[in-house]
């Protein structure tokens, strides 16, 4: 049997369905290794602290799904995961004092989760995981990196904000479960996740989208 390609299906499974999604992993890695860079330029860090919050944010997610599912830890068996992370935080530091560079460490991120949504549920699906787990496994690869990445910064957490994050994550896992279920082609499926996910996470940046929150309690007369 062929060899798996960057980690995200097992050595004895044929990889001809996943292997379309294999830049989109290293890009999704990319973009959230950016944010953690861009997070820890807002607190004026040196770039080697840069480099350690972009290869946290970037990998966080993927290690636990791949510990919790049994699989290699990707960047481990993988160089250029770890390569890309560095990557992102030298482009970071030498684009220097920018006055959009915190937005664009929204877009980012909203990015990230989406695409990290899909990664995750696709390699979870890949060794075997049920069609729930695998919508778990996509939310917690997309957002546990951004988590960490928060709690180093002293950021309040992603998990924390009233506006649609989540659920984003959980959009894109879903859509990209119930579509290759249905037959439709991996790298379809992938591309019509992904902009679920986009869609639902701009939504929230751009005009405050939220799910309905627990009501108050009424006070006693």
């Amino acid at each position: 049997m062929t060899r798996s390609i960057l980690g995200l299906t097992p050595p004895d499974l044929p990889i001809a369905d996943i292997a379309p999604l294999a830049a989109l992993d290293l890009v999704g890695v990319a973009v959230f290794a950016a944010t953690g860079a861009l997070a820890a330029a807002r607190d004026r860090h040196d770039l080697v602290t840069m480099t350690f919050f972009a290869a946290v944010t970037g990998v966080g997610g993927g290690t636990l799904r791949d510990l919790l599912i049994g699989a290699p830890v990707f960047w481990v068996v993988d160089w250029r995961y770890i390569a890309m992370c560095i990557a992102a935080s030298v482009i970071v530091w030498l684009l220097g004092p920018r006055p959009w560079r915190f937005r664009l460490l929204l877009w980012l991120d909203a990015f990230g989760l989406a695409a990290y949504g899909v990664i995750g549920a696709a390699k979870a699906e890949a060794w075997g995981a049920a069609p729930l787990i695998c919508i778990v496994m996509g939310a917690l690869t997309a957002c546990f990196g951004g988590v960490v990445r928060d709690l180093l910064a002293g950021q309040p957490s992603v998990l924390l904000r009233r506006e649609i994050v989540v659920s984003a994550a959980l959009a894109a896992a879903t859509a990209f479960v119930m579509l290759t279920a249905l037959g439709v082609s991996t790298w379809l499926a992938a591309a019509v996740a992904t902009a679920v996910g986009f869609i639902l996470r701009a939504g929230a940046l751009k005009w405050g989208w939220s799910l309905p929150s627990f009501p108050e309690t009424p006070l006693k007369s």
